[in-house]
């Protein structure tokens, strides 16, 4: 059996937990516990170690998810999820800007740690406030749109939307081990 292995990464409370349940066809393994730092500034639980959901395509093809937890002092735990994973989605938070910075700092603790595909969702984008995608793309950044990951809107809530995300995360993926390298 082949089995690709995507990890979802981002600030708390982007919706990484929320993203796996979504989708997993599995009974989530989460290791959510009550929130004793400025995670609890935006919920109670938080994961400490990660989530693992599992997503099943036939009888020879699965797909792995892991999600991270948000806080940098868990950072051990990204560098071990990283290591084995084909793709990643680094999940943003849209209507809060002030977490831009943290969101491009894990994306460049992943890239540091890894060369695989990556591409960015954007979680509550229908929230007061919320940036648009080519805003939080330059906050990233990524100032040339030729030159960037995919951007895809997600919510977190709904599984087709996280369905979608999931497939645009697994075909950039296999375009990009297609592509020729320069």
């Amino acid at each position: 059996m082949e089995i690709m292995r995507l990890v979802v990464t981002g600030p708390v409370g982007a919706g990484k937990s929320t993203f796996i349940r979504s989708v997993s066809e599995i009974e989530v393994v989460d290791t959510d516990r009550r929130a004793t730092d400025e995670a609890l500034l935006i919920k109670k639980r938080t994961t400490v170690a990660f989530d693992f959901g599992r997503l099943q395509f036939g009888p020879d093809m699965a797909l792995h998810l892991y999600g991270t937890p948000g806080q940098s002092r868990f950072d051990f735990m990204w560098d071990i999820l990283i290591q084995k994973a084909h793709a990643y989605i680094l999940l943003v938070a849209a209507h809060r800007p002030h977490e831009f910075r943290e969101a491009r700092r894990i994306m460049m603790f992943m890239k540091q740690r890894s060369q695989v595909p990556m591409i960015i969702g954007l979680t509550h984008t229908d929230c007061p406030g919320a940036w648009d995608s080519a805003n939080i793309a330059l906050a990233l950044g990524y100032p040339n749109p030729s030159r960037r990951p995919p951007v895809v809107a997600v919510n977190a809530n709904e599984s087709a939307s996280v369905a979608q995300a999931v497939i645009a995360l697994v075909q950039y993926a296999w375009e990009s081990t297609l592509a020729p390298t320069v």
